[in-house]
């Protein structure tokens, strides 16, 4: 589709934006993903609106490993639709992303093992991924400059994400053909979907600082609707670009009563690391994030570490992975006296595009994941259970943004 005259790195449309600003295109809330990240979109402008959509759609067969396992059918998939224009000596960006998982995810979630967080009929989910909501993103998201290397920024979004955390794993270009959710998402970026957010913030040359007010709740299992409840939670991030390559975080907030079923408050410390780099007929993809939980009711620490690395190469292959320590304490909600297990998940696949046309991708792939424990949940999870996805995943066309 016709990309003439977008500027779909930065927000300011009258001038041209830095080699290294991250684009707010390929990202979630207000986070920032390198510059260097190939976006798969359609674009074009219509009279003073530059309008762009992109998604993706994974189908796939989910076999769970081990005595909690099981194999369902399903799909993973989002579509984001976006629409910028000038506005009072700035740039003003709508986003609205939606998702049909509610009715592609097989009741009562997506199977994963160790998987826990947010509920279904009124039970803690364990050892399945939720489905997101209808609307997981509305938002608005305003910048304007104050001088050559200082702009102010404001989201507002009855659907949103608050500065926490990186940039949320379905956007994340290192997670790129990945369908799973990693298992420390609770940890680090579950409130990619909050109902009710303010930020506003200011970027001074490579670095930006922001602030959040938003209402920490999880979403209940009613996936249709939007859940507005009291802005008491807040957060803080300290982002910075060094280059086109590279953006790193650094993230702290309170949450008040996030869990369903969960008394009390939570803190959230989260750092990550996103390195983008193209090279000839493809690009490399490495995200590393770390994110602890401190729950006030006990007083207690969960941490999570993930690795997370996508590789593009003449153009039509992929080789992915995932690696992630995971500190878990919802495994058996009915005994809340057992102490939290430290997880480990180590997944491994490949993809292939089999259609490459100008506006999308259909591609072919698999991935097999193998789990650290310890001994004592042998009777429960097997000794060495192993995880495996086939997968089909259609998306627009890439395209590297220039200008």
């Amino acid at each position: 589709m016709d990309m003439q005259g977008m500027d779909m790195q930065g927000m300011d449309m009258s001038h041209p934006a830095p080699d290294w600003m991250p684009s707010p295109h390929d990202a979630s809330g207000t986070g920032w993903q390198p510059a260097a990240t190939a976006g798969h979109s359609w674009m074009k402008s219509i009279g003073a609106w530059d309008l762009m959509a992109h998604g993706v759609v994974f189908v796939d067969y989910n076999q769970q490993g081990g005595p909690r396992g099981e194999g369902k059918a399903e799909s993973v998939n989002s579509l984001m639709l976006m629409e910028q224009h000038k506005l009072w000596g700035g740039s003003i960006l709508l986003r609205e992303m939606f998702s049909a998982e509610s009715l592609t995810a097989p009741h009562p979630g997506f199977p994963e093992l160790f998987q826990t967080g947010e509920t279904y009929h009124g039970q803690p989910l364990v050892d399945h991924q939720h489905p997101h909501n209808v609307f997981s993103e509305l938002s608005f998201y305003y910048t304007r400059p104050i001088s050559e290397k200082v702009s102010w920024e404001f989201y507002g979004a009855p659907a949103g994400e608050p500065a926490l955390g990186p940039v949320a794993f379905m956007h994340r270009a290192s997670a790129s053909e990945l369908p799973m959710a990693p298992l420390s998402h609770h940890l680090q970026d579950s409130t990619h979907t909050s109902f009710g957010v303010i930020t506003t913030g200011l970027v001074v040359d490579r670095f930006r600082i922001e602030g959040t007010v938003f209402n920490g709740r999880e979403p209940n299992e009613k996936r249709y609707g939007i859940q507005f409840a009291a802005l008491d939670s807040w957060s803080a991030r300290l982002s910075v670009a060094p280059s086109r390559n590279w953006t790193a975080q650094y993230s702290y907030g309170r949450l008040e009563r996030p869990e369903a079923l969960e008394p009390g408050s939570q803190r959230r410390r989260t750092a990550s690391v996103e390195y983008v780099r193209p090279f000839a007929k493809g690009s490399w993809a490495t995200s590393v994030v770390w994110g602890r939980v401190h729950k006030e009711v006990n007083s207690h620490n969960l941490n999570s570490y993930l690795l997370e690395t996508t590789a593009n190469f003449k153009l039509r292959n992929y080789a992915f992975s995932r690696m992630e320590l995971v500190d878990k304490d919802e495994l058996f909600p009915g005994n809340p006296l057992l102490p939290s297990f430290r997880i480990g998940a180590y997944t491994f696949g490949g993809a292939r595009d089999v259609v490459q046309s100008r506006l999308w991708q259909l591609a072919v792939g698999a991935d097999v994941t193998f789990y650290t424990k310890p001994s004592t949940l042998d009777s429960f999870y097997g000794k060495n259970p192993v995880s495996f996805q086939i997968f089909l995943r259609v998306r627009p066309s890439s395209s590297h943004h220039k200008h």
